[in-house]
């Protein structure tokens, strides 16, 4: 063997000073993500729900019409305010440094992307139903037979519906309503002039006309009956010669038009905000149009007329193929064919509260330990029948609650007024601004009145978003409070669709903290110092800045760290630069963000300990949840509040903490750490903004949503185990 050469010793290093990195400017543009831009990849999101073929088929289609609501509502509001600002001549850049004018020219190119896939995806789902024996048709494939079905309901049905209006010198060009379907009918009379008309199309109406056997599908040895459809604008367009008699129909378009739907409302100057709201309705109804959907065939001259009297511009212009309105999907979920929908299930009530019947001491439960609601895996009912036993029961003396979002059937709403009627003193929160509920909003305002309830609308400046119950009952030689606090709306329907989490408790500081919220609410406190709750725009932020902060000195002290948030959405730029700088301190950070995230993951040493996952299923992920380790003395916080400057400054918002530590755990290991091991529904975000699936290995799917549902049908004590399980990382 070669002899060795022994190595050189090595020379004693030279010492020099290196320079200390540059600190990096954490209000950088370059490390935020623009909030609209962000919202539309949400969309997209959605969209691949609709491209998913593991997902039932009638669900796909429930997701593209989710799709197109989404949009409808994002034109009404974000894109409208955009157009606003330019309109005021603004050129202010937002944390991303994107002026309203470069975010209205990204958006056109983005959504003009989303929309050609959402119609891709719209034609294979449309063969995949035919497959199934549910056709959707042009007009121009049906049969004879058909278009005499067609024609026969047209007569019967929808032609005593309709008005045709004119537009001519005599006669001004029509008020187009926000989201309608119309056509743009081109005629001539029998002189040779060529006139302009339109025509809605009455939503009214079901949106697929059935044009042989019925929507209701019967079965026949087991094989369900084919059912066939056709749009109902092109039934319309095929008889224009009903509602034009002695005229001459040339051609007929469908146009969709979205208006501005942001309502500002000046309270300062209102001296009855329920007057200022109802009229601020009457208004949007004639709000600028910020959208026109056509068809690619739709003439240039018809086109004109129309861009001319809804006074755009061609940039508000979308050439689209039919139909245009995606929204209107909806209808061929509601088809009788469960097979090609998600299996139901039966919501769980919680071990305690199952047997509760009309003598039972609901109140003595939840004195004997916190109750914890996981929504719409476990019941809403118990939260009716809380209310609902508070309003009968002799001994409760009084009922506070704050109404956001209740919905046109709400048991919620009649628990309260059945309570005034039993004599007891109910004060509601009714917040008029709720957007798109305001109307619901007022009638249930207005019946609550009647009855003798004290109805407050809300406060000047701020929205109420917080969602908090109080009874007040006596009890021997006390008043006790029992509290429902939730991070989900008062709404028995959206309860069965979206994830909330629901708290029961008679918490002693907790109680009064709620009661000095309602005084603040329906008086002139000003109180600030409160035990438990984290109240915006009062005290919510400086609490969770120095949460962060406490998490920031235990990473730097040598204690794991770690910051585990679920929310809807994350924009907050002071937020998000207390997270960055927990990440440069060496925090761990797990981030669930079903829809907004205008923070970047994973930028070299900014947020290389940021991950950023979200979740979209089969129900809205709704629920708001914050986790602090905390050196190991874990703290949780749930409530109604989204980390936005509107949530934070600009709402009246609720975080309650979790006090048991057995219910802390489940939070962390059952609920939190089941979404994080989602690899089914959950997308992973990437410093770019973009979301990508995470891999999942043939034995080791997750699908966080039909985990929980799995666990509902499983008895307590398999389910505990089952739980055990799932540890959390290390």
């Amino acid at each position: 063997m070669p002899k060795k050469i022994p190595a050189k010793p090595a020379r004693p290093a030279v010492p020099h000073q290196t320079a200390a990195p540059a600190p990096v400017d954490l209000k950088d543009p370059a490390l935020y993500v623009n909030r609209e831009l962000s919202l539309l990849a949400f969309q997209r999101r959605v969209l691949e729900e609709a491209e998913d073929e593991t997902n039932p088929l009638l669900e796909r289609v429930k997701f593209l019409s989710i799709l197109g609501s989404n949009l409808d509502e994002f034109f009404m509001v974000r894109v409208a305010g955009l157009a606003a600002q330019m309109e005021a001549g603004s050129l202010e850049a937002g944390p991303d440094g994107m002026s309203p004018r470069a975010q209205l020219v990204a958006i056109r190119r983005e959504v003009k992307r989303l929309l050609a896939e959402a119609h891709r995806t719209l034609e294979h789902l449309l063969a995949a139903l035919a497959e199934q024996g549910i056709f959707v048709h042009d007009y121009a494939e049906l049969t004879e037979a058909h278009r005499q079905q067609a024609a026969r309901y047209f007569d019967e049905t929808v032609f005593p519906v309709l008005t045709p209006l004119a537009f001519d010198p005599g006669r001004p060009f029509p008020h187009i309503s926000n989201l309608s379907l119309n056509l743009a009918v081109s005629i001539r009379d029998r002189a040779g002039n060529e006139h302009f008309a339109r025509v809605k199309v009455p939503d009214s109406l079901p949106q697929l006309v059935p044009v042989s056997g019925s929507a209701k599908a019967a079965t026949k040895r087991g094989k369900p009956k084919r059912i066939d459809l056709v749009w109902l604008e092109q039934v319309i367009a095929a008889q224009l010669g009903a509602l034009f008699p002695g005229m001459e129909v040339l051609e007929a378009h469908p146009f969709h038009i979205t208006r501005d739907a942001d309502m500002a409302i000046k309270e300062l100057e209102a001296e009855d905000l329920l007057e200022t709201v109802e009229e601020g309705l009457r208004q949007r109804r004639f709000q600028s149009v910020v959208r026109l959907l056509v068809t690619a065939e739709m003439p240039a001259p018809m086109l004109k007329i129309l861009i001319n009297n809804l006074e755009i511009g061609p940039g508000e212009v979308y050439r689209s193929v039919r139909p245009l309105s995606l929204r209107r999907l909806m209808s061929l979920h509601s088809l009788d064919r469960p097979e090609l929908r998600d299996a139901p299930f039966l919501p769980a009530i919680p071990e305690g509260l199952a047997e509760i019947s009309e003598e039972d001491d609901v109140f003595g439960m939840i004195r004997n330990r916190d109750i914890l609601l996981h929504h719409p895996f476990d019941s809403f009912q118990p939260v009716i029948e809380f209310l609902r036993k508070a309003a009968r029961d002799p001994d409760v003396l009084a009922i506070k609650t704050c109404l956001y979002r209740v919905g046109r059937n709400a048991p919620v709403v009649e628990a309260l007024l059945e309570a005034v009627e039993e004599d007891k003193q109910v004060a509601a929160l009714v917040e008029l601004k709720a957007r798109f509920d305001e109307e619901s909003n007022i009638e249930w305002a207005r019946a609550l009145e009647r009855t003798g309830a004290h109805v407050v609308y809300g406060l000047i400046g701020l929205k109420i978003h917080c969602k908090v119950a109080l009874v007040v009952r006596r009890e021997q030689h006390r008043i006790a409070r029992y509290v429902h606090l939730s991070t989900g709306n008062y709404n028995a329907v959206t309860a069965h669709l979206y994830t909330d989490i629901g708290l029961f408790t008679c918490d002693d500081q907790v109680a009064e903290d709620v009661s000095n919220l309602f005084n603040y609410l329906t008086g002139y406190s000003h109180k600030s110092d409160y035990q438990k709750l984290l109240v915006a725009p009062v005290n919510l932020r400086s609490k969770l800045d120095a949460l962060i902060e406490r998490e920031i000195k235990h990473a730097k002290a040598g204690a794991k760290a770690q910051l585990i948030f679920k929310m809807n959405s994350l924009v907050d730029q002071k937020i998000i630069r207390a997270l960055y700088k927990a990440s440069q301190a060496g925090v761990r950070i797990q981030l669930l963000v079903r829809g907004i995230c205008c923070l970047r993951p994973g930028v070299p040493g900014v947020s290389d300990r940021i991950e950023v996952t979200s979740i979209v299923g089969r129900f809205l992920e709704h629920s708001r949840i914050y986790y602090f380790r905390n050196g190991g003395e874990e703290e949780v916080y749930i409530g109604s509040a989204d980390l936005m400057p509107r949530n934070i400054d600009h709402r009246v918002e609720v975080l309650v903490p979790i006090r048991e530590p057995a219910m802390i755990r489940h939070l962390r290991d059952n609920v939190l750490e089941v979404y994080l091991s989602d690899n089914v529904k959950a997308r992973q975000m990437n410093t770019t903004g973009v979301y990508t699936r995470r891999k999942a290995g043939a034995k080791s799917k997750m699908n966080s949503q039909e985990w929980f549902i799995r666990q509902r049908r499983q008895p307590p004590k398999k389910r505990d185990r089952n739980r055990a399980r799932l540890k959390p990382p290390a």
